[in-house]
């Protein structure tokens, strides 16, 4: 059982993240969760999404890895919206499922985004950094990919990029 997964997080499955995701993963080192492919609402006050995907896949990921690597695209400076609902919705972990939150501390985090130049800008990480801070989860390390010009293949010195990063993990 890989004791490492990936959390895919682009509206688009079969993109450039999945590209990315695919190359990261190609000694099927991983596994992948595609959040695409769940049901999950925006954060609630009430907890009126508690009975969408949120939850059980937090307690499938909880249960079985011990580091989680999100990868993202970059979308208007930031990370994708899909992402964003994940992250907010780890306030239930905070309120309402208090105990299976707890259970992310000590577990680690690393970041892959990726656009179609290099051009993240700074303090993308951010989010990630500090939210890993904040679980009790210790932050591993991010990287940014990107494309060659026609968009097609990873560039070669992204690629370089990406290896290093796969030793960090």
């Amino acid at each position: 059982m890989n004791t490492k997964v990936i959390i895919q997080a682009s509206s688009n499955s079969l993109g450039n993240t999945n590209k990315i995701v695919r190359y990261l993963n190609k000694d099927n080192n991983f596994d992948v969760i595609d959040l695409a492919t769940k049901k999950i609402g925006h954060f609630n006050y009430e907890f009126k999404n508690k009975d969408d995907d949120f939850l059980p896949l937090m307690e499938e990921i909880i249960s079985k890895y011990d580091t989680i690597i999100f990868a993202t695209p970059v979308y208007w400076y930031a990370m994708s919206g899909i992402l964003k609902v994940f992250f907010d919705r780890m306030s239930d972990l905070l309120h309402y499922k208090k105990e299976l939150g707890r259970k992310l501390r000590g577990k680690k985090m690393a970041m892959l985004s990726n656009s179609g130049e290099n051009d993240l800008r700074d303090g993308f990480n951010m989010p990630f950094v500090e939210s890993a801070k904040y679980l009790g989860m210790q932050y591993l390390s991010d990287t940014h990919i990107w494309f060659t010009k026609d968009g097609k293949e990873i560039d070669t010195e992204a690629i370089k990029k990406l290896n290093d990063f796969k030793e960090t993990l």
